[in-house]
């Protein structure tokens, strides 16, 4: 960071972006020939969006956790705001990462109520805090389908995005990183960075990677729009209970035909009339294009 100097601008606000610049919220304007849009968030009226949203704390304890391992969800939580569970990471013997997690209707993230249910969960184990280390909080979209044509459409032209902002995340996590990373090895062999080239390339994997996220997409729709919100976790349940190597390939966005043909096979954990009608709806007026 030393090494850019003056040209590193932070915690300045952007207020407009052009194909040629941008201006900051305090009126100055820098000027380039390619600007990337990435400050994430993608709500739109083109895409139809549900959420993972948590709030997360590393916790001192004053005594071990004596946990050997992650546990990745803890499902047993009462169920509130839709899907919850409850991450655990331990970090050392006396520390511990505790996210409480949500797949929910609603981008709201109440940060003080998730914090007293972590507190919570922390006296349920025994656990006495000697100190909160840090806290981190997080929404990422879940896309239950959208017209991507229309979505790249909004904006000013010439514009490139990444991340968030260009629909380039897992549609069933919101994780954008594996994405992120993709993009930056695809740029650094572009044989052009000017500006309209630039949007042009992005806005290309954008649309590739929507048209392989579908049936991400049908099983949102199925997990988000059938049974009640209360019930999510039965979807889950199902879901993890499914081959190791399957549930791999399914968040590395990397299934196999035979493995979709596995997930829809079987009884629904839902009601079947609510499960065929989630996935033939788009959840929205926007239908899945």
């Amino acid at each position: 960071m030393d090494a850019l100097g003056d040209s590193v601008h932070l915690g300045a606000p952007v207020s407009a972006v052009s194909a040629t610049g941008v201006e900051l919220a305090d009126g100055d304007t820098i000027g380039a020939r390619a600007v990337v849009d990435g400050r994430g968030d993608p709500r739109s009226p083109n895409l139809v969006l549900r959420y993972q949203k948590f709030v997360g704390r590393v916790l001192e304890l004053e005594s071990g956790h004596g946990l050997l391992d992650p546990v990745i969800m803890d499902a047993t939580v009462p169920q509130q705001d839709g899907y919850r569970f409850v991450y655990t990471l331990p970090l050392d013997a006396n520390t511990a990462l505790v996210e409480d997690t949500r797949y929910s209707d609603s981008p709201a993230l109440a940060r003080s109520e998730l914090g007293v249910e972590i507190d919570r969960y922390a006296e349920a184990l025994g656990w006495r805090v000697r100190r909160v280390v840090r806290e981190e909080e997080g929404v990422l979209p879940i896309v239950l389908s959208g017209d991507i044509d229309a979505f790249w459409r909004e904006g000013p032209a010439g514009v490139a995005r990444s991340g968030l902002r260009a629909a380039l995340f897992h549609p069933t996590t919101g994780y954008s990183l594996p994405e992120a990373v993709r993009l930056a090895d695809a740029l650094a062999t572009s044989s052009s960075l000017e500006g309209p080239a630039l949007a042009a390339f992005v806005r290309e994997r954008s649309k590739r990677l929507w048209r392989r996220g579908r049936f991400f997409r049908l099983l949102n729709r199925m997990l988000f729009l059938a049974g009640e919100p209360e019930q999510r976790f039965r979807v889950l349940e199902r879901f993890y209970g499914l081959p190791e190597p399957l549930i791999g390939r399914f968040y590395a966005g990397a299934l196999s035909v035979g493995d979709r043909m596995r997930l829809l096979s079987g009884t629904p954990p839902v009601p079947v009339g609510q499960a065929v009608r989630a996935m033939l709806s788009s959840g929205h007026a926007t239908a899945d294009s």
